[in-house]
């Protein structure tokens, strides 16, 4: 593992309560890498999502980003360092419009007079986006609230972003659409790490693929065929499923 990474976990595992999730798991993430992050439900690629954006404590093990120790940062000090996540599910306001809920984010990042160009970024992202601006997020398709979760991080690139279970629940052309997105950002240098269940659209867009079995990594290599794979998934692994 390279000390020059971006993210390192450093033999890290953690916990809820008395119940252990991950067991001594190592992994990096290098400047402007994709790395897809697999493995079943269960296998601990939330917690491992949640341990690099401070949102968990180690138990045991360090945590660096950037060359600093942040194993014991709290979430906010991750966020400015550079650090988004993007978490499982929607998380949107449903009751504003499409363009409020993107407001509210960018005025935070770019002042009122920014906010204007960084819809516009947002839009030509996602199209569909504009095509709703003014209609309330809570009435959109679930995939469009994941796209408008997405949008409010896409947007103002970090220098590592995590994303969470990308397609779970979306339409196969939405899904195309998020993984556009996420192919341009990774041109613009920013670092990926990609917690999937859908394994083939992973395999295209990672530079490496890190599995996860049992809260253990079981592989750690370059992208390979699925069926290559397989072995290191338990038995109901659901390789092309969403």
């Amino acid at each position: 593992m390279s000390s020059g990474a971006l993210l390192m976990l450093d033999h890290v595992s953690a916990s809820y309560g008395p119940f252990r999730a991950l067991f001594d798991v190592s992994l990096a993430v290098g400047h402007g890498e994709a790395v897809a992050l697999l493995g079943t439900n269960g296998s601990g690629k939330t917690t491992v999502a949640r341990v690099c954006t401070g949102l968990i404590v180690p138990t045991e093990g360090t945590v660096s980003f950037d060359g600093r120790d942040v194993t014991r940062r709290r979430t906010y000090e991750f966020a400015r360092a550079g650090v988004s996540h993007a978490p499982e599910g929607r998380s949107v306001f449903a009751t504003l419009t499409v363009e409020e809920n993107l407001t509210l984010a960018f005025r935070e990042a770019f002042g009122r007079a920014g906010t204007r160009d960084a819809l516009d970024n947002a839009y030509a992202l996602f199209p569909r986006l504009g095509e709703r601006a003014r209609q309330l997020a809570g009435s959109l398709s679930g995939g469009e609230q994941r796209m408008l979760a997405l949008a409010r991080v896409l947007v103002h690139p970090p220098k590592l972003l995590v994303v969470d279970e990308l397609s779970l629940g979306l339409a196969p052309i939405i899904i195309e659409d998020v993984y556009r997105s996420l192919s341009q950002l990774r041109e613009k240098g920013v670092a990926l790490l990609v917690v999937e269940q859908q394994v083939e659209h992973a395999l295209e867009l990672a530079d490496r693929v890190v599995v996860l079995s049992r809260g253990e990594v079981s592989y750690d290599g370059p992208p390979v065929a699925v069926e290559d794979l397989t072995p290191h998934f338990l038995p109901e692994a659901r390789v092309g499923q969403t």
